[in-house]
């Protein structure tokens, strides 16, 4: 048996793993200590010298070369959270960590979300309850695209976005997409139309964003593309505020009212004080909920429990990370 720490901020211990998830690692791992925050753990060298396998989350510690000059025993580490890019270095990938990330299970209830998000949308349901809401009484209905032959734009088919097609499969919608790293027979596969990212704010009736925050993708979406998009068409940022030309897409929606933004995210986040964002009628923000929120983050605890299985076995993970992989992980 592997000698273990379970080491992450204590508001996130209960979140990914709890009492549930405890006992079940305590099976299979010589824990030797309670959970620790990373401070508590950068306190206790006796503990580090020893340990193997580290599960954690957010909070994880910093994995530079002080820390592994005193964990000289760690050979993996189980992180039941998304990115790792902040605890991760190039000591620790000098010294060939398995490292593994609950990053797809993560994804799991953005698709959801932006799944009902794109189906209220193409009810025009933001508007009408947006205007029912301003006038005090029901309002006459106008016409919406609807679930039926619509076209729904996808900005980047990574995890998130290739679980959205998936869910998409049931409803009888057209799948637009906009993803330069993805071959024409892959597009095929996944049941979607390449297009350019000018034609898919012009085609679709609801665009829905997905691509990491990158150097390359910042700034990536400008006002022309809103200026394009069609009567009554809704846009979903789910991904980061910063890929988005916020001023840019504000400008847009305050000539456009029948346009529609929803905003899980922004930038900055929260917007600052007095942004538009707060006060467009035709902007529905929430705050950063599409990710996994309370009970759905013992998903990724679940997750990094079969990562460990799969390890302790011998067989490769299924969701190891590498180092070029880490730096796309939003």
């Amino acid at each position: 048996m592997h000698d273990g720490l379970i080491i992450l901020d204590s508001h996130a211990y209960e979140r990914i793993y709890g009492q549930e998830h405890l006992d079940v690692i305590s099976g299979r791992v010589r824990l030797l200590a309670k959970p620790l925050s990373k401070d508590e753990a950068l306190a206790r060298p006796d503990l580090l010298a020893r340990v193997e396998v580290i599960f954690s989350g957010w909070g994880a510690p910093k994995m530079d070369a002080a820390f592994l000059s005193a964990a000289p025993r760690l050979k993996a580490v189980f992180y039941g959270a998304g990115s790792i890019r902040y605890f991760t270095t190039d000591a620790f990938w000098a010294r060939d960590i398995a490292v593994s990330s609950a990053y797809a299970m993560n994804a799991v209830p953005v698709a959801e979300y932006t799944l009902a998000t794109i189906l209220l949308s193409l009810k025009n349901f933001w508007f009408h309850t947006a205007e029912i809401k301003r006038l005090g009484r029901l309002t006459e209905r106008v016409p919406c695209a609807g679930a039926y032959g619509s076209k729904i734009g996808l900005i980047s088919l990574g995890m998130i976005g290739r679980l959205v097609r998936d869910r998409l499969r049931s409803f009888d919608l057209e799948v637009l997409a906009y993803d330069p790293f993805i071959s024409p027979d892959e597009a095929d596969r996944l049941g979607v139309e390449l297009v350019s990212l000018d034609e898919l704010f012009r085609r679709c009736d609801v665009v829905s964003l997905h691509a990491p925050w990158l150097q390359e993708t910042e700034g990536l979406i400008h006002g022309r593309h809103f200026e394009q998009m069609k009567p009554r068409a809704t846009f979903i940022n789910t991904a980061r505020g910063a890929i988005v030309r916020e001023d840019e897409l504000c400008a847009v929606l305050q000539r456009r009212p029948d346009l529609t933004a929803v905003l899980d995210v922004t930038w900055p986040e929260p917007p600052a004080q007095g942004s538009p964002l707060f006060t467009l009628p035709n902007v529905l923000l929430s705050p950063h909920i599409a990710g996994s929120r309370d009970r759905e983050c013992r998903r990724m605890g679940r997750l990094m429990i079969e990562e460990f299985d799969r390890w302790n076995r011998g067989e490769p993970l299924r969701w190891a990370i590498s180092e070029a992989q880490s730096l796309t992980l939003a």
